[in-house]
């Protein structure tokens, strides 16, 4: 009988050119019969060739050594790692009484006011008994029909009955003005920002190891100013102007927008122009309870010789004002240019 002599070098090039073909239970006797093949030592050289752990190897030599037949299943029925919902009964429900939308207001919850992430459900889960990894826990999650969501936001809240017949006010004077030539415009403060040395969302190439270096804190710098952005949206013209501010969101700041935007751009766009509607919210500096507001509105009547119509849009609806995303209360008053 010739006898062979195989390296380890050899032994490790064999098992990993053949194993990633086979499955489960031909990587096993393939194994098992290597080791035995190689007689003493033949565990531990498998073992360093294949990374199998001794014990598997020590039951595949067992099963050589026993007689194996050839088997159409990988696994004999029933081996396996139980399902963990069947290893661990009661857990489904548990988890459903977590996330179910209902326990959000019950003072006994205790992620009424938590994030419900995975990783808090699976430590939520462990403190009633349950053992779970988080990717488990969002595997089961799936399987009970969760998904992540965005809350919607359908909700109205209270209506007034008048609320439709107040749009059709607004419509109908937008309408009349536009087909007259006359101008209609829409203002709104925009979201302020904070200056400074500050971080920005998203991403801009830089030297690799070399970001931009920001503040840690976005905390407002008393010595730096405040953007206030007050937008100007002209409905005919489908163009904007934006004046920034940096102080505070006053009606006297908004009405300079306007008074800016009409002196720069109004009054050439509409050289013949007699009369200005403006919509608003009714809330922040261009509020319908600011008598600032009103005043302002009058003085740049009387400058300009125009008069002056505003519309606050009702409850909840100040969205469909085209440049409006603060919510307000209905009104519509006029300013005339003899006002003062």
């Amino acid at each position: 009988m010739r006898e062979f002599v195989v390296t380890d070098e050899g032994l490790t090039t064999m098992l990993a050119t053949v194993m990633p073909h086979l499955d489960e239970r031909q990587r096993r006797v393939l194994a098992g019969s290597t080791a035995r093949v190689l007689g003493r030592g033949g565990i531990v050289a498998v073992a360093e060739a294949t990374s199998m752990s001794r014990s598997t190897l020590q039951k595949a030599v067992a099963e050589i050594d026993a007689g194996i037949e050839p088997f159409d299943r990988l696994r004999a029925p029933g081996a396996g790692r139980p399902r963990v919902i069947d290893a661990q009964p009661g857990l489904l429900e548990a988890l459903d009484d977590l996330v179910e939308p209902e326990s959000r207001g019950d003072p006994e919850c205790r992620l009424r006011w938590t994030s419900k992430s995975t990783r808090k459900l699976s430590e939520e889960l462990l403190a009633k008994g349950y053992r779970a990894s988080h990717v488990t826990v969002a595997d089961l999650l799936h399987q009970m029909d969760y998904s992540l969501q965005a809350p919607a936001k359908e909700n109205e809240g209270a209506q007034h009955a008048d609320r439709d017949a107040q749009f059709r006010h607004i419509d109908a004077l937008a309408r009349a003005h536009l087909s007259d030539g006359q101008p209609v415009i829409s203002v709104d403060t925009k979201k302020k920002e904070v200056v400074g040395n500050l971080t920005n969302k998203g991403k801009e190439w830089q030297p690799k190891g070399q970001p931009v270096r920001v503040d840690v804190h976005d905390f407002p710098d008393p010595e730096v100013p405040k953007a206030v952005p007050y937008g100007i949206y002209d409905l005919a013209q489908n163009e904007g102007f934006v004046s920034v501010g940096d102080s505070h969101d006053t009606a006297e700041f908004a009405v300079e927008t306007i008074r800016r935007w009409w002196a720069e751009v109004g009054s050439l766009a509409y050289p013949d122009a007699e009369r200005l509607l403006i919509t608003a919210d009714a809330g922040g500096s261009n509020s319908y309870r600011s008598r600032l507001w009103r005043l302002e509105l009058s003085k740049l009547a009387a400058e300009a010789g125009i008069d002056i119509t505003v519309c606050h849009f009702p409850p909840g609806t100040s969205k469909w004002n085209k440049i409006v995303l603060y919510t307000g209360f209905p009104g519509v008053y006029e300013v005339t240019n003899e006002a003062v």
